[in-house]
């Protein structure tokens, strides 16, 4: 079942064991197969020899400044990067899971249950040389930084990592206020789009990114915190809404 795209937890339910239970035994099957991603001789996404997949690895990038994380557990051969996706978005999680596919063409992608959500999942070895902005503690106490290789991918395709980041940490929201329209007060509303992030240097390549492609934004402060980026400009929000456009 596994094998022909059941999750573990799916053969698990099915056949009434563990879902620890089935995820040993793909383990070992993958381990007799020689499947395992430590023994993989997949070649670098990015030194390879094959084209990196920009559009998709923009949009990956976004989603890894935002709710992504590196780990190697102990014990591990290579590391694995999870991006954490609730299951209220399950379209979300599909595109995350086909990015990282399309990125690690050669790589298995999962997804591990969580409550409430799931970690989308790809083991490589070469994860360090794709995201070096991984380092130990919490994004928004390190610098974080693009490096010139990632810099000219996000120039080619500003509005995957703008997706990307507007999926992890951002939403569109439907804004009101009332105004007097003929001596009669009216409810008005507009929609509205938000990024909110702790680290500087992640909102500032998330408002980089917007002004290139024309998008006009704000920083909205709640007390002394700016953590919150604003689109809310008519033609801006139809711009988000060409290209990003509410989750699902």
């Amino acid at each position: 079942m596994v094998r022909s795209g059941a999750g573990n937890a799916v053969a698990a339910r099915r056949f009434g064991v563990p879902a620890g239970t089935v995820s040993y035994w793909v383990h070992m099957d993958r381990a007799r197969h020689g499947e395992l991603p430590g023994r993989s001789t997949a070649p670098c996404p990015r030194h390879g020899g094959t084209p990196l997949a920009a559009a998709a690895y923009s949009y990956l990038l976004g989603l890894y400044l935002g709710d992504g994380h590196i780990i190697q557990y102990s014990g591990h051969r290579v590391p694995s990067l999870m991006i954490t996706c609730t299951e209220t978005w399950p379209g979300l999680m599909d595109e995350c899971a086909a990015a990282m596919t399309e990125v690690f063409p050669q790589n298995s992608v999962c997804r591990v249950r969580k409550e409430g959500c799931r970690n989308v999942k790809v083991s490589s070895r070469h994860l360090w040389c794709l995201f070096p902005q991984h380092g130990p503690g919490k994004k928004h106490q390190r610098r974080i930084a693009l490096e010139a290789w990632q810099r000219e991918i996000v120039d080619a395709h500003p509005w995957a990592l703008i997706r990307g980041l507007f999926h992890s940490d951002g939403c569109r929201i439907t804004n009101w206020t009332t105004r007097m329209v003929g001596g009669v007060r009216k409810r008005y509303e507009y929609p509205r789009y938000f990024f909110a992030n702790k680290s500087d240097d992640i909102r500032r390549i998330c408002t980089d990114a917007l002004t290139s492609v024309g998008v006009q934004w704000t920083t909205l402060a709640r007390g002394s915190d700016p953590f919150n980026v604003s689109v809310a400009r008519k033609a801006s929000v139809a711009l988000m809404d060409a290209h990003v456009g509410p989750k699902y």
